[in-house]
């Protein structure tokens, strides 16, 4: 890329918090060490992440992914994914003879256990998310029976319910903040008596990323975010970034994918990523942007994390028995 013309100095807006998530980087590790722990191949079903460059790595080391877990040999490991399965789909797995590892994030599970214990109260459960992303079919996998699936703040006006007196919210993890609010909104005002869930279901790094880039976007001439196409996390920072006055903002899996026609008049360009997104992805962004005259790169922290998961009970040692100093995810990683 090269400079462009401007009035006012370049420089880099750089969001933080950004990338990598607990629950991601668990995940990942934990199919890196199933492969070091049981040898090539280990299958995953689904990908493990919605980031391409982060499948690519994995399959170059060993791992198969795919779709259903009766294309896996029987007795063969096999990672859940971080979106978490239905209990059709454990129950298939252990059909198969297959060794399971689940890779589910915590703050998934804990949606589900929410699901499970509200249908089991005879609660009725509508449920904001995006119909075939594998983390709403798992949910809805655990009271199928007792769950409404709601997309937008749309479909609240119109959705019908058969009964209203014992009625609850819950949430993908990974939703934009304020549209499940505006949907939320729109439910109550149908259903007085809906109830909240006993905590936020939207995850605290998607919330955090959603904070940071909405700091940022007023300033932005144009921003980008760095994740796939199929990360809900990823392309909702999109939205919020254009909804917070960003003048332009795009998605990209790579540096390589940002075009020059984007920098035209830009002063100010504001960066983030989503939550599975690698460290060394924003860095290629960064030193490409550097190239093209923006080497003033100024960091923009709304908040801190510092939370942990631990891997799944069957990666938490290595070989000998001995605790494995990768038990606990959540670092940064490139």
């Amino acid at each position: 890329m090269q400079a462009t013309d401007v009035a006012a100095p370049r420089r880099i807006l750089l969001a933080a918090p950004r990338g990598y998530c607990a629950g991601v980087d668990r995940a990942v590790i934990a199919v890196e060490k199933a492969i070091e722990q049981y040898g090539a191949p280990v299958y995953v079903r689904k990908q493990i992440v919605h980031n391409v460059h982060v499948v690519s790595e994995l399959e170059k080391s060993g791992a198969i992914f795919v779709d259903e877990v009766d294309e896996v040999p029987e007795g063969s490991h096999i990672v859940f994914s971080a979106h978490g399965v239905s209990p059709a789909v454990v129950q298939g797995a252990a059909d198969r003879g297959l060794a399971a590892i689940d890779a589910t994030c915590p703050l998934v599970t804990k949606v589900h256990r929410e699901a499970v214990r509200f249908a089991k109260q005879d609660y009725r459960i509508l449920l904001i998310g995006h119909a075939g992303h594998e983390e709403v079919e798992g949910t809805m996998g655990h009271a199928p029976e007792r769950t409404i699936l709601i997309g937008t703040p749309e479909e609240a006006d119109t959705v019908e319910v058969p009964d209203s007196d014992a009625l609850i919210w819950l949430s993908q993890t990974t939703l934009s903040v304020d549209e499940t609010m505006e949907t939320v909104r729109r439910l109550r005002a149908r259903f007085p008596h809906l109830q909240d869930p006993p905590s936020d279901d939207i995850c605290y790094a998607t919330q955090n990323r959603q904070v940071a880039i909405k700091k940022v976007a007023p300033d932005a001439d144009l921003v980008i975010v760095v994740g796939s196409a199929n990360s809900s996390n990823s392309v909702r920072l999109v939205e919020v970034a254009l909804e917070y006055g960003a003048r332009a903002a795009y998605r990209v899996d790579y540096a390589s994918e940002i075009k020059q026609e984007w920098l035209e008049g830009v002063a100010t360009v504001g960066v983030t990523s989503g939550a599975s997104v690698p460290e060394v992805l924003v860095e290629q962004v960064l030193a490409d942007l550097a190239d093209a005259g923006f080497a003033d790169v100024e960091v923009v922290k709304t908040a801190e994390e510092d939370l942990l998961f631990s891997l799944p009970k069957e990666l938490r040692t290595t070989a000998s028995g001995e605790q494995d100093a990768r038990a606990l995810g959540g670092r940064t990683r490139s």
